[in-house]
């Protein structure tokens, strides 16, 4: 058996329907924002629960345009948790801001707690990642903000189809970003992304700003970029919005069946899951004794174990200006080094899990010997 972690080519093994939708935008010729960018906008800010959805060419383009529509510029401060994926600091950083680390928790999400600590008088905002399809803290993570006078940008890119009781991620912060990245819940052929707020000043400046700036064909009204989903990325995105739940709901099933049986095993360590909240499982992610021969020994059994991810973003030499070293956020950096992630998409099957489970099992029981 083959446990497989790209399932694109599954995916989109039957493309019918949407190049049925992409012969419509050829007649049309709207390749450039038009009627099939605002039928996904509305569709989506809907699903959301949010005013205003504006599409980006990818999630990295619209966490630096939501940065920037709260003003963040250079020498500003923004906090951030220092486990997510290179885009969270990197979109602070682009726009000339200092990323400030704070350690994640057990959940491999920002720790709350440590959060008021970091915060000084350039800080601008806090950027808290709903890492792995998980969320953090979110309604204390705003308090902290209102009670010290700063923003919330949520990266929510792994977030699409998530739940906090019964709140999509998106919503908590004053502008937030999404990712349509081929391996997030919702994906399409490329790259996308989504900024959501329910503030039309700043949704009013963001459309125009991801789109030079224009006002119209003759006008611009200030100086801004092309950052704008290209309409056949928004047909593809209408199309995984219809299955969505339906790929969350898979997805929470085979996770399910890994909790419960990896939990019991003395050498992994699955993460808490919080009562009343839905993950997306962008990424299944446990901590694993001997994680390096465990992964080669799952692999070699055809199961494309993954590490997600072995550096964290405060000892990269990207951040070598920034002045952190090993032991500043202990808990990350010993995540970093049991850290691995199990395919759990909606194209496997409870017969994948237990071959999974079987081999995790039969790879301690060896190394017992």
């Amino acid at each position: 058996m083959k446990v497989y972690y790209n399932y694109l080519p599954k995916q989109f093994s039957n493309t019918t329907e949407i190049f049925k939708d992409w012969k419509k935008l050829i007649s049309s010729s709207e390749f450039t924002l038009g009627s099939f960018m605002r039928d996904f906008e509305k569709k989506f800010a809907q699903y959301i629960g949010v005013k205003h959805c504006i599409a980006t060419n990818t999630g990295t383009d619209a966490l630096i345009i939501a940065l920037k529509s709260l003003g963040v510029k250079k020498n500003d401060e923004v906090i951030t948790v220092c486990n997510s994926f290179y885009a969270s600091a990197g979109a602070i950083a682009a726009l000339g801001a200092k990323p400030i680390f704070v350690d994640c928790d057990n959940r491999f999400q920002i720790d709350e707690k440590q959060i008021e600590k970091a915060i000084t008088k350039k800080t601008k905002a806090i950027l808290p990642v709903h890492w792995a399809g998980a969320s953090p803290n979110m309604n204390k993570i705003v308090s902290i903000a209102k009670n010290n006078n700063i923003e919330v940008i949520e990266d929510a890119c792994m977030g699409i189809g998530a739940k906090i009781n019964g709140k999509s991620p998106g919503t908590f912060g004053k502008v937030n970003a999404f990712s349509m990245h081929p391996l997030k819940s919702l994906n399409v052929m490329g790259d996308g992304g989504m900024i959501t707020t329910n503030d039309d000043e700043i949704a009013q400046w963001i459309n125009k700003y991801r789109n030079h700036g224009m006002i119209d064909r003759d006008n611009i009204e200030f100086w801004g970029v092309n950052s704008r989903l290209q309409p056949l990325q928004a047909i593809v995105a209408m199309h995984g919005l219809k299955y969505l739940n339906r790929i969350i709901t898979k997805r929470n099933k085979n996770a399910k069946i890994l909790d419960d049986c990896l939990s019991k095993i003395k050498n992994v360590k699955i993460p808490r899951r919080i009562k009343n909240n839905i993950e997306t499982f962008s990424l299944y992610m446990g901590l694993f004794e001997d994680r390096d021969n465990l992964m080669n020994y799952l692999i070699k059994n055809k199961i494309e174990a993954k590490i997600h991810y072995p550096i964290p973003l405060h000892l990269q030499k990207a951040s070598k200006s920034l002045k952190y070293s090993i032991g500043n956020f202990p808990i990350a950096e010993q995540q970093a080094k049991k850290l691995l992630t199990l395919p759990v998409h909606q194209y496997l099957n409870t017969n994948h899990m237990l071959y999974i489970i079987k081999n995790i099992k039969e790879f301690y029981m060896n190394k017992a010997k």
